[in-house]
């Protein structure tokens, strides 16, 4: 499968990272619409990966303290390599920026999919809109 992965700012990447950020976390995920959007866009790196037709499949941010979140793979693309693209892509972008180290907060079933691109586990299991998470982190060579 073909994916392209853009990296850019809110402004640019809003419109298809919000629509796929909706429909996994909160038509999907059923987190509350008020705990998905944050003050935090408008100051991260933001990633979206286009499928071959060109249409938005996932997307994920970097935040200026080295947290990447908001990742969402759109359902029937998952398993094809989209989230480890989008992964990668903002791995990098962090690598860019100096940055020693990349921290996230991973869905509990998501931990294998993030221990395959290096990271490791950090601390106790943690509830965060009703999902279980724990923190990850990857610290750069």
């Amino acid at each position: 499968m073909s994916i392209d992965v853009k990296v850019g700012d809110w402004a640019m990447q809003r419109t298809n990272a919000q629509a796929i950020r909706y429909e996994v976390f909160v038509v999907e995920q059923k987190v509350p619409l008020e705990m998905e959007w944050d003050d935090m866009d408008p100051l991260c790196i933001h990633a979206v990966a286009y499928g071959a037709g060109g249409e938005a499949i996932g997307t994920g941010r970097l935040l200026p303290d080295g947290h990447i979140g908001r990742m969402a793979v759109m359902r029937g693309m998952r398993g094809q390599g989209v989230g480890g693209a989008l992964l990668e892509s903002l791995m990098n972008e962090a690598r860019k920026r100096g940055d020693t180290a990349v921290i996230l907060n991973a869905q509990t079933q998501a931990e294998s999919f993030y221990r395959r691109f290096g990271f490791m586990r950090e601390g106790e299991e943690f509830m965060e809109a009703g999902i279980p998470h724990i923190a990850m982190r990857y610290d750069f060579p």
